[in-house]
C-alpha cells in the first residue's frame, strides 16, 4: 500500500522493490576486496558510527542531554492559554477595562465640554454608536479600534445625557454608576454559585421578552413623536417598565458570562476577547440608561 505520508511515497524508498533503505537486497564486494565475504560490505550502514551514544542518535550540536535535563524537560509545565494565543479570563477583563475606560474618559470630556441641555452632539454621538454597535455585532471579524470608537461616542452621548439628568436631579449621576456596579456584582455572583444557570429554554424566554420590550419601547416613541403618551415611563407604569428594563439588563450579563466561559472552554483566539468586552459593555451601558430613568421617576420632583 502506498503511503500518504509524501517522504514515505517517493519512488524507491521504503519500497519492497528497493529493499529498506538499502537492506532490502544483498551487496556483494568483488572478490578480493577487504569486505570479501561480507553481503553488507559496501552498506553505509554496516557500522553504526553512534553505537557508543547512550540515547542511540547523533548528538546535534553538543553534547547529548543529561538524565537531569531530560527528567526537567518532561516534568515542566505544558503552554498555557497565553502562551498558544489562546483567549482567557484575564484578556477579558483587560479589554473590558480599556473599553470602560475610553467610555468614561468621553462622558467625562462631555460633562465638562458641552452646555447643559445640549442634545445637538449628543443625539449625533449617540446615533453613530449605535450604527457602529450594529456594524460591529455582525462583522465577522474583530475590529478593536471600532470596539473602542464605539465605546468612545456611546461614552460621549452618555456624558451629555447623564448631566441634563443631573441638572435636575442632583447626584443622580452616582446614584445611577452606583446601581449599575451592584448589579453587575450579583449578576456575577449569582453565576458563578449556579443560582443563574443558562440554558437554551432561559435564553429563548429571555430573548422574546427582550424583543417584545424593544418593541414596546419603539411604538412608545413614535407615539411621543406625535405628542401622544402612553406613559410608559412615568409613574407607576413606568416603574415597571424601568425594573424589566434592568432585569433585561441582568439578564444579558448572564447570558455575556456564559459567552465568555464557553469561548475560554472551545480555546477562542485570543482577539475575540474584544467581542467579549464590546458584548459587557452593551450590557452594563443598557443596564445605566435604564437605571437612571427609574431612579428618576422614583425621585419625582424633588
Amino acid at each position: 500500500m502506498r503511503s500518504s505520508n509524501p517522504v514515505f511515497s517517493r519512488e524507491g524508498s521504503f519500497t519492497r522493490e528497493s529493499g529498506y533503505a538499502g537492506f532490502g537486497t544483498t551487496q556483494t564486494p568483488p572478490a578480493g576486496s577487504p569486505n570479501a565475504g561480507n553481503p553488507y560490505g559496501n552498506n553505509p550502514y554496516g557500522n553504526n558510527p553512534y553505537a557508543n551514544n547512550p540515547y542511540g542518535q547523533q548528538p546535534q550540536g553538543g553534547a547529548p542531554l543529561t538524565d537531569e535535563q531530560l527528567v526537567e524537560m518532561y516534568n515542566a509545565p505544558s503552554a498555557g492559554p497565553a502562551a498558544t494565543g489562546r483567549m482567557t479570563l484575564d484578556d477579558v477583563v483587560a479589554r473590558t477595562a480599556m473599553t470602560l475606560l475610553t467610555l468614561v474618559a468621553a462622558g467625562g470630556l462631555a460633562w465638562f465640554a458641552l452646555p447643559e441641555r445640549n442634545f445637538g452632539l449628543a443625539g449625533v454621538a449617540s446615533l453613530v454608536a449605535f450604527v457602529l454597535g450594529m456594524v460591529i455585532s455582525f462583522k465577522r471579524s474583530v475590529s478593536p479600534p471600532l470596539i473602542l470608537l464605539y465605546a468612545g461616542l456611546q461614552g460621549f452621548a452618555l456624558g451629555a445625557i447623564t448631566k441634563v439628568f443631573n441638572s435636575v436631579w442632583e447626584g443622580i449621576a452616582i446614584q445611577a454608576v452606583l446601581g449599575t456596579a451592584a448589579v453587575f456584582a450579583a449578576m456575577l455572583i449569582a453565576y458563578k454559585t449556579g443560582r443563574i444557570r443558562v440554558t437554551p429554554r432561559y435564553t429563548r424566554i429571555g430573548i422574546a421578552i427582550a424583543m417584545g420590550f424593544v418593541l414596546l419601547m419603539l411604538i412608545n416613541m413614535v407615539a411621543s413623536l406625535f405628542g401622544a403618551d402612553m406613559g410608559l415611563r412615568s409613574g407607576p407604569l413606568g416603574i415597571v417598565v424601568g425594573l424589566v428594563g434592568i432585569g433585561l439588563g441582568a439578564f444579558f450579563l448572564s447570558l455575556d458570562f456564559a459567552a465568555v466561559e464557553e469561548a475560554i472552554a472551545q480555546g477562542a483566539p485570543q482577539k475575540e476577547s474584544w467581542r467579549a468586552a464590546f458584548g459587557l459593555t452593551l450590557s452594563l451601558v443598557w443596564i445605566y440608561i435604564e437605571m437612571l430613568r427609574l431612579i428618576a421617576i422614583l425621585r419625582g420632583d424633588d
